[in-house]
């Protein structure tokens, strides 16, 4: 059964535990990251994202925030080492954002927001499909990217050109050619744990990889996302803002870094 949820006050995520019981579960995503608390683990690999631009399909507004999405079929767009073992693929990318640049992103660091953050959608092969992967405990493994005020960011700017065409819920074009790794910081050090979706069904089935460098994007980029409706055509016009969860219990769970 499907159950209507969004960011409003009458659906947002204080009210989630209404229809999906597991949003009051042992590993709920996202968390505040205490880099004081984190655990160095010497035996953590470096993080290899290897992505094939051939492998992107198509961009949709659906309703909740935009995203982009990959051909899975093959193993040609792929998330190796770092925290997990064997191989996962690349399914789809999206962000979350503010209504204003001092919050957006669904991490913080130190209670710390950004502005936005990008989450990177991978599914463990060892599985048949996305779906099935989704119900595992290590079936999902999402990389996290925050972005934070500086320089334009041209690559970003790529996604954001696309947006004429979803501005309202349900909208969705061809959008191909596109590097997601152009979206990665230089450097992936990384946070991780064990964690969830974080919006329905808030499965906990999440190995969070959340790096520690942020990429840089302009205000006015930011201010492109809030563009975006949640609304549909012929709805009262809904700004897409504030469409993040906020931190969750960290529960007994334990944060380790790839970096001292």
């Amino acid at each position: 059964m499907s159950h209507a949820w969004g960011y409003d006050a009458e659906n947002g995520p204080d009210n989630w535990s209404c229809n999906f019981p597991i949003a009051n579960g042992p590993r709920q995503s996202p968390i505040d990251i205490n880099p004081g608390q984190a655990t160095y683990d010497g035996a953590l690999k470096p993080l290899n994202l290897k992505y094939d631009p051939a492998t992107c399909l198509d961009i949709l507004n659906n309703g909740h925030s935009f995203q982009v999405s990959f051909l899975d079929d093959t193993d040609s767009s792929v998330l190796t080492g770092g925290p997990v073992s064997g191989v996962y693929r690349l399914k789809q990318f999206h962000f979350h954002w503010g209504a204003s640049d001092d919050r957006g992103s669904e991490h913080t660091v130190a209670g710390n927001k950004f502005p936005a953050e990008l989450h990177l959608v991978h599914w463990n092969t060892k599985y048949g499909d996305f779906s099935e992967a989704a119900g595992k405990a290590d079936g999902l493994a999402v990389v996290g990217v925050f972005l934070q005020i500086g320089k334009e960011n041209g690559n970003l700017q790529k996604v954001l050109d696309a947006f004429g065409a979803i501005k309202t819920k349900g909208k969705q074009t061809a959008f191909k050619g596109f590097d997601p790794s152009s979206l990665l910081p230089a450097r992936l050090d990384y946070w991780t744990y064990e964690g969830s979706l974080t919006t329905p069904p808030l499965l906990e089935s999440v190995t969070w990889i959340v790096c520690r460098d942020p990429i840089a994007v302009s205000c006015q980029q930011v201010a492109q996302f809030r563009s975006l409706l949640f609304s549909a055509d012929g709805e009262p016009e809904r700004c897409m803002v504030n469409n993040y969860r906020p931190p969750q219990p960290l529960k007994g769970r334990q944060v380790r870094a790839c970096f001292k």
